[in-house]
């Protein structure tokens, strides 16, 4: 890094590159993990939904925790970097275990799994984001290092989409009668149950897992071994109470949370119904698969254009323009008959493009809320803030994924039936749209006059630069 903090472009690359196994298990933890544990495990919806729900709730004691020590802990290869080799392992045994989960699991196999897998994901997740953001102090070099990070988180959800349509070809070829073939025996073995390759989604999800046993441990080495971490910016240490309530008064840091919440929220209550929206409403499953690479390849297109967008009106403002149009094109779905394929997909491209706001833009925006409290407490914590925004992404995942499948199982919808009612329907599809549009007009209305712009940032991060200076000169001082 340069004196100025522009970075090199290596360095955002690779350490960017570890989104894309973060993408290859998020993705079908909200896609394919609900319909797959209903349909073809049995388990009941509104108890799965309250056991994601619960497992979620772990993460109140971990994610605080384990961000305050990444910030406190130094060894000799820093603050961050033994997290991530620790956290990997464990998250990859609890994603093996959910995704390829042996015959005839129970409720108590998807809670104990997924609470293991979240505690690894916190390992990973909290210090590497906490990193990113201390790569360079510039206002824009964090949206380059956000940008690059959520990149590789797209085109991870390009190649997770991808996935399920090569596993889902391989199904029919078997079905078929096609077994034949190094290619087709090894999909039986890798991705199979009991030498049969189905087309459902339990071979989808072992291929997600066996993408992840590569990529994960490739990348953390990667970025382990090329990435330097910036030095600890700390100049004093705070009592962890005199550090929560500087938190409770930083008001761009609230506005930031409540905004995270409330959008993340409209997220996951989107994405938990979006395969039942598509199988059942539209009609159009055979091409579930190829809605997603449509979805998340028009997303990596629209990284450059909110990165623009950002730098022109301000980063709350290009949010917001995601929101508004978010909320216009899952409107038009509503409207939507069974077999519109063609108008289905140019709305869902619509929402595609505008995903990449809601990925980078908000970290963007929070790496920058640090330099408030480093200006406010003289301590540098970017990983208890990184701590508590997972914490409320991660509640929020919780709370959508939980809400939307227990409403829907409270207006009787059975996942595992082939025919469902007119009023079924309705419910599905009322569910679908107004409910993650009115959380995202919420996080609208919030996010507009949101205070910290690009200006007030540089006022504040030079004003702490030139208390640091002095601050480091003093001792010297007779």
């Amino acid at each position: 890094m340069s004196q100025s903090g522009v970075l090199k472009r290596s360095t955002i690359l690779i350490h960017g590159s570890v989104g894309i196994p973060l993408a290859v298990i998020g993705y079908p933890l909200v896609v394919y993990l609900p319909p797959f544990y209903a349909q073809e495990v049995g388990l009941n919806m509104a108890l799965m939904a309250l056991v994601l729900v619960i497992a979620r709730f772990s993460d109140v004691i971990t994610d605080p925790l384990i961000g305050t020590l990444s910030d406190r802990w130094q060894t000799r290869i820093g603050r961050r970097k033994p997290w991530l080799l620790m956290g990997m392992p464990i998250m990859l045994l609890g994603t093996v275990m959910i995704f390829m989960p042996p015959d005839g699991v129970g409720i108590g196999h998807l809670l104990l799994w997924t609470v293991l897998m979240y505690l690894g994901w916190t390992m990973v997740t909290l210090p590497y984001g906490a990193w990113g953001a201390e790569l360079s102090p510039a206002y824009h070099q964090r949206s380059r290092v956000t940008a690059a990070r959520e990149g590789f988180i797209l085109l991870g959800l390009f190649m997770a989409a991808l996935a399920p349509a090569i596993v889902q070809s391989l199904g029919k070829r078997y079905e078929a009668g096609d077994t034949e073939g190094a290619v087709m025996q090894a999909a039986i073995w890798l991705l199979g149950s009991d030498g049969q390759l189905s087309t459902g989604y339990g071979p989808i999800l072992a291929g997600m897992a066996w993408m992840l046993l590569i990529l994960l441990p490739l990348t953390v080495i990667l970025v382990v071994c090329c990435v330097k971490e910036a030095p600890p910016k700390s100049v004093q240490r705070t009592e962890w109470k005199k550090g929560f309530r500087v938190l409770k008064n930083n008001g761009p840091f609230k506005r930031m949370m409540l905004i995270l919440l409330i959008v993340v929220t409209g997220e996951s209550f989107r994405n938990a119904l979006s395969v039942f929206f598509m199988q059942h409403v539209i009609q159009i499953q055979a091409h579930i698969g190829l809605m997603y690479l449509v979805y998340f390849g028009v997303g990596i297109l629209g990284i450059p254009f909110w990165l623009i967008a950002g730098k022109r009106i301000g980063k709350h403002k290009a949010f917001c323009v995601a929101v508004a149009v978010s909320s216009a094109s899952i409107i038009g779905m509503f409207f939507l008959q069974p077999g519109q394929l063609g108008i289905f997909a140019a709305m869902f491209a619509l929402k595609g493009f505008c995903f990449a706001a809601f990925q980078f833009l908000p970290l963007s925006m929070l790496a920058d809320i640090v330099d408030l409290d480093t200006a406010r407490s003289k301590e540098h914590r970017t990983g208890l803030f990184f701590a508590m925004s997972g914490m409320a992404h991660k509640l929020a995942m919780a709370i959508g994924l939980g809400l939307s499948l227990g409403l829907l199982a409270l207006v009787g919808f059975d996942a595992q039936a082939t025919v469902h009612s007119e009023s079924q329907l309705m419910a599905l599809r009322v569910l679908y749209i107004l409910g993650p549009v009115i959380l995202y007009m919420t996080a609208f209305m919030i996010a507009w006059k949101y205070p910290l712009t690009a200006e007030r940032q540089e006022r504040i991060h030079q004003w702490v630069m030139r208390r640091n200076v002095r601050l480091q000169l003093e001792p010297q001082q007779p």
